[in-house]
């Protein structure tokens, strides 16, 4: 080896969101082709499987001196930090860099695995359990005590959609998805019934690929429509329903209930009368099943006629 060949230092990093063991090619080929390979961390996940591929790790943590010194002569050291970085060995080697009075071996940050989509969604699920676990007010939650939230930030994601705010959307659905894990995890300790987020999700893909047989399955779909029949004869097939009405929550706003109604009855091709009476419950009816005939949410148009309303208020008020 040439003495004055300054060396090498590859920095390996591994996704803790993907299976220990589960490396890229060139990070197996980093590992076997090192001189030496570090590890600070004695409990690092993926120790026994670098023991079980013939790969011998050096339970150290050098300095950037020591780090430095060891890759002198041209030789290749590896170091696999831990869990949360190594932040006094990167920063050591950035200001031996920094001063100009070493000759630095070459640096490379080498990702041994990389995330998924939706890996950050694991964090959240460990981090619900921690709170569920810890937290004096979190860990007394019921389901029927979180309902009226369940129902608040619904609501809050419909205005910050129909504000076109994509900050507030962005939040506002992290709020809806917070509901869902956090009513998964409470649904674990359930000692009859007891589901998890994961039995959660299992349920949804299943429900999604039995709706969806012109992309699973053989048949075919060319339009919107041709999707909105294969998902309700799909559905009406699962729930066995008698009724088309079966299924229509009927605690849900007024407006949107009646229009509900008049969806069902206009899919099915049913001839159903609106009722006769006095009042205004009966005109609404009327105006909800003109709005859905018409193609119009009859709640976000009545929504949008109360922002005018209230900013004629405002100014009014002199707001």
């Amino acid at each position: 080896m040439n003495s004055e060949n300054p060396g090498r230092v590859v920095l390996l990093t591994a996704s803790h969101r993907v299976a220990p063991g589960l490396l890229s090619w060139p990070a197996w080929e980093a590992l076997r082709g090192a001189d030496r390979v570090l590890c600070p961390d004695e409990h690092h996940p993926q120790l026994p499987y670098l023991r079980e591929a013939g790969v011998a790790v050096e339970h150290a943590r050098p300095t950037a001196e020591e780090l430095v010194a060891a890759c002198a002569g041209g030789r290749t050291v590896l170091v696999l930090p831990s869990g949360e970085g190594d932040r006094a060995l990167t920063d050591g080697l950035a200001r031996l860099a920094g001063s100009g009075r070493v000759t630095m071996p070459d640096l490379e940050l080498l990702p041994g695995s990389y995330d998924l989509p939706g890996a950050r969604l694991l964090d959240l699920v460990q981090i619900m359990d921690v709170i569920r676990s810890r937290c004096p007010w979190s860990s007394l939650q019921t389901h029927q005590g979180l309902a009226k939230y369940a129902i608040e930030e619904s609501y809050e994601l419909v205005e910050a959609i129909e504000a076109g705010d994509r900050h507030e959307l962005r939040e506002e659905l992290g709020d809806v998805l917070l509901q869902v894990v956090f009513h998964a995890r409470i649904a674990e300790e359930d000692a009859e019934e007891p589901f998890s987020v994961d039995d959660v999700a299992a349920g949804l893909i299943e429900k999604l690929i039995q709706r969806h047989p012109h992309i699973f399955g053989d048949e075919t779909a060319e339009t919107p429509e041709d999707v909105r029949a294969h998902w309700l004869r799909t559905k009406a097939a699962e729930k066995r329903r008698e009724s088309v009405t079966d299924g229509v929550p009927v605690g849900q706003p007024g407006l949107a209930l009646a229009a509900k109604l008049a969806s069902r009855v206009r899919t099915a091709g049913l001839d159903a009368p609106l009722p006769r009476g006095e009042g205004v419950g009966y005109d609404l009816l009327a105006l909800a099943v003109r709005a859905e005939t018409e193609g119009v949410d009859p709640e976000a148009a009545l929504r949008a006629a109360a922002r005018a309303y209230r900013d004629a208020i405002r100014a009014a008020e002199g707001l």
